[in-house]
């Protein structure tokens, strides 16, 4: 076999990403008739397909399966040592701010890569809620920032719109209590703000039972079985399940992640790593969670 192209393992995924052939190819700057060329290509060096023959949707076979976590982590590396290169004596100390459940489900992978890449680039990570996070970036105590935004402060750069779902504790039926038990960030909260809005539109009673400034805190009411609650769908864990309309919980509109600066300027070491994550973010691959205990 010869060795796999990067172009074509990055059509690959680009094809899954978008979910079709012509959104791929807007993606990567290529013709739709390119693209399945290149498809082929990878096909015959494989040997094996990577998508089932059906044109009402793309699905990727058992081996297309496989090969996706390949070309993911392939791609991943050739960015990185890219980067490296580019810019090889970049060092400072940078100040990001984010809210924890970023820092914990979204930032972990692009901070590491980041890391391996700029060696001499020192990360101190502050942790707090959104609304407090422009009043720190006003005051020079951040240099760069991620936090959802905000109804009445539409700023910064989009780097990833994140769906919001309601969930629950495996086992339990919350969602079927009149008022409906809710576990929530305290108010200013843009999830908590959806939530209610959504609530009352569609009629439903509502109670608030536990508050929380943190999403430990509000999974630990979810799994105590006290209250259904909000979270970004990248934030979903084993033991939860996620409720929708079949269950009587209304649609909940997605929410956007914005990356801001300092507005006093910010230093190339603190720009090379906005650049970075506002990238990752971006191309990142929408969240699958958990369907089941491992």
């Amino acid at each position: 076999m010869t060795d796999l192209d990067l172009s074509l393992l990055r059509t690959f995924v680009a094809i899954v990403d978008t979910g079709g052939v012509t959104s791929a190819g807007r993606a990567v700057g290529r013709t739709q008739s390119a693209i399945t060329h290149q498809i082929n290509r990878l096909e015959a060096q494989l040997g094996r397909p990577v998508f089932h023959q059906n044109r009402r949707a793309i699905t990727l076979t058992a081996d297309g399966e496989i090969l996706l976590e390949y070309a993911r982590a392939m791609l991943r590396l050739s960015e990185e040592a890219k980067a490296r290169f580019a810019a090889p004596g970049i060092a400072g100390q940078v100040t990001l701010g984010t809210p924890d459940l970023y820092a914990a489900y979204l930032l972990p992978e692009v901070l590491g890569r980041f890391s391996r890449a700029y060696p001499e680039i020192e990360i101190q990570l502050h942790c707090r809620r959104s609304v407090h996070l422009h009043a720190e970036l006003a005051r020079d105590k951040l240099d760069i920032a991620i936090l959802t935004e905000q109804p009445d402060l539409h700023a910064g750069e989009i780097v990833r719109a994140e769906p919001l779902i309601w969930v629950a504790a495996r086992g339990a039926r919350p969602e079927l209590d009149d008022p409906i038990p809710l576990a929530v960030l305290p108010s200013g909260s843009v999830y908590r703000q959806r939530a209610l809005e959504a609530l009352g539109a569609a009629g439903r009673r509502w109670a608030i039972r536990s508050v929380s400034d943190t999403i430990a805190g509000l999974q630990a009411a979810v799994f105590a079985r006290l209250a259904v609650s909000v979270f970004p769908l990248c934030a979903m864990a084993l033991g939860m399940r996620r409720l929708g309309e079949d269950e009587g919980m209304p649609k909940l509109p997605d929410i956007n992640l914005v990356l801001l600066r300092r507005p006093a300027g910010i230093s190339d070491a603190a720009e090379h790593l906005a650049q970075y994550i506002s990238r990752e973010l971006q191309s990142a691959a929408p969240f699958r969670p958990p369907l089941r205990e491992a």
